[in-house]
């Protein structure tokens, strides 16, 4: 075993973590599109043919913007998931992008899809203009 891969155990314990994670994305996402499927008027609970108060409007639109915000976030976390999952399958799981050396056990821990080491993103998040 070279230097720049986990062994076959602790990768199938990460892969494990990755899938995990996936699930839990998975039954978010849809429960949101469950709710969006429904419908304002039948998630507040009010079925009647009564018109909706302008303030409970806003708040539902508020919620609902709210909830399409962090359903785009899940969807995005599913894609990066996804692609950790393809990297274990390929056996370069776990390998920093841009140096080439191992990222952190704990690290991977905490964010499974990590694609650079503490160092290397450091170095990019400094490089990044702020908004």
């Amino acid at each position: 075993m070279s230097d720049n891969t986990y062994s076959k155990e602790k990768l199938e314990v990460m892969k494990e973590n990755i899938l995990k994670e996936r699930a839990e994305s998975l039954i978010y996402v849809n429960k949101v599109n469950e709710i969006q499927k429904k419908g304002s008027k039948e998630n507040s609970g009010d079925l009647s043919g009564y018109a909706f108060h302008q303030a409970d409007q806003g708040s539902d639109t508020n919620s609902m913007e709210k909830a399409v915000y962090l359903y785009d976030n899940e969807q995005k976390k599913l894609k990066k998931l996804n692609q950790a999952l393809e990297k274990v399958y390929d056996g370069d799981y776990g390998v920093c992008e841009i140096c080439g050396e191992l990222i952190g056990e704990s690290r991977l821990k905490a964010i499974p899809y990590a694609r650079f080491c503490i160092d290397c993103k450091s170095k990019e998040e400094l490089r990044k203009p702020r908004k």
